[in-house]
This record gives C-alpha cells, structure tokens and sequence, in this order.
C-alpha cells in the first residue's frame, strides 16, 4: 500500500504547472484539500476545474511577503487549518555566464529561494500548530552540482536545499518535518522544455534524439516523470516520513552515481 496524504489540508505554490500541477493533484487523489497558489490566473482556473471541491484556487506572485501571507490565512481559513506546505514555485533560464543579466539573476534568485522562504515563514505558525507539518521543497539536480549554461538556477537551487535544512532544524521541536526532492530534468515540464529547446540549439540534433539520448545514459535507462516526483512527495507528507527530517532525495535513477574511470 502507497503513501497517502490522510486527509491532509495543504497549500501547493507553482501549483499551476508542472511538478506543482501534479503533486496537487496527486495530494488530491489521495485525500487531501488543496490550495493552488500560482501566478498565472488562468492555469489556477483550469486546475481547480480540474480537482474540483477540494481545490481552492489562489493567484499570488511568491516574491511579495504580503500576497504570501494572504494566501496562508486563505487557505487556512477555508480549510480550517494548514498542515502541508509544498514548495514548488520556480523560473528557470539558461545561457552563458556573460549573457545573465543582473535582471534575470534577482528573477530567479527571488521566485526561487526568497520565495521559498516568504511562504515558509508565513506558513510556519499554522504548520507548527497543527502538531503534524510537513514542508517539502521543490530542488533540482542543479541543486546537488553545477552545470554550464545555469548559474542563477544552480546558485538558487543550491541555496534552496540549505534552507530545507535550516528550516528542518528550526522547525523540529513542534513536530513540524522539512525535505528536499531532487529531481534530475523532466523532459515534459516547461523547464524540461525549455532545456531541451537550448540543447537543441546547441547541438543541432532533434529533439527526439536528445531525449533519447537522456534517457540511455541514465543509470535506470529513462528520463524523470511528473509521476515519479509526485510519489517522493507523497511519501515525505505521509506518516511513513514522520521521523524524517533535513533529507535531500535526489529522484534522479541514478544520475549521481560515478563511474569507474576507464570503464563509462
């Protein structure tokens, strides 16, 4: 039998696409209420639409502390309580060290780790007296090493897993757990996308092959799914997770493992 949310009464940012898309729905599937905070209205729409009474739609930018705050006491209102935070807003960009604009730098260094932090901190209260609190945080493969071509986002990422583990040191005392999942690139996000419209470019193979050849060089032999970050998810917010605190999961097939010189 799998992780299950148990009733869990929870509040999802980015949950408009992507990971955030399919761990609300996930969340859903298995019992719990759910706020989809999102900066895109029109996705926020469609989601709720689509998980029905138990979804509460939010629209909220998560770089203002005060849309932050108003969407926290939203969902808490609505659902007498707040018990599961998931952090899973985030923007990406590729390109050159030289290319970075100090514009795109403050973008995603805001959306990405500042952003975790304003919806930690106002979420911590309700998290803290539900005597149950789970925040699981969204990071990447980029957040476990670099890579060309994705300085702000690596610098974001790596960021983002201290932060879980600030959080999961201050937060313990109340019962109030704190994770990471890393997931490596997932072709069918816009992320996923995006990096591969970028390797694309650079090396002018199509895109089939480059997906292909993503997955054949993976431990497991295919590329990360929606589905497979959903399940690390669910797990940290079930009670199977209760004693685990700090954990950065890399949900990656492998991906981290090395290679005996010489031989791959």
């Amino acid at each position: 039998m799998g992780a299950t949310a148990d009733s869990r009464k929870a509040l999802v940012t980015g949950g408009a696409s992507g990971f955030g898309r399919a761990i609300a729905a996930g969340l859903v599937r298995t019992g719990a209420s759910v706020a989809v905070l999102d900066v895109d209205a029109e996705r926020v729409g469609q989601i709720v639409d689509q998980l029905g009474d138990a979804a509460l739609g939010i629209t909220a930018d998560v770089r203002s502390a005060e849309a932050v705050g108003r969407a926290v006491t939203a969902a808490h209102d609505r659902f007498g309580g707040l018990d599961t935070v998931i952090v899973s807003a985030g923007v990406f960009q590729v390109g050159d060290l030289e290319a970075v604009t100090e514009e795109s730098w403050d973008r995603t260094l805001d959306v990405n780790l500042k952003g975790a932090f304003l919806t930690a901190q106002a979420a911590a209260a309700p998290l803290r007296a539900s005597g149950r609190g789970r925040i699981v945080t969204i990071g990447s493969d980029c957040g476990r090493r670099g890579f060309a071509g994705q300085v702000a986002y690596v610098a974001s990422k790596f960021g983002l897993v201290g932060l879980t583990e600030a959080l999961a040191a201050e937060l313990a005392p109340d019962g109030v757990t704190v994770n990471c999942v890393c997931p490596v690139g997932c072709p069918t996000t816009a992320m996923g996308r995006e990096v591969l419209r970028w390797k694309t470019a650079r090396m002018g193979l199509p895109a089939d092959t480059i997906v292909a050849r993503a997955a054949a060089t993976n431990p497991l032999g295919r590329n990360a799914t929606e589905a497979d970050v959903t399940e690390a998810v669910l797990f940290f917010v079930s009670e199977a997770a209760s004693f685990l605190t700090g954990v950065t999961l890399d949900v990656d097939g492998g991906a981290r493992l090395g290679t005996v010189p010489g031989l791959g």
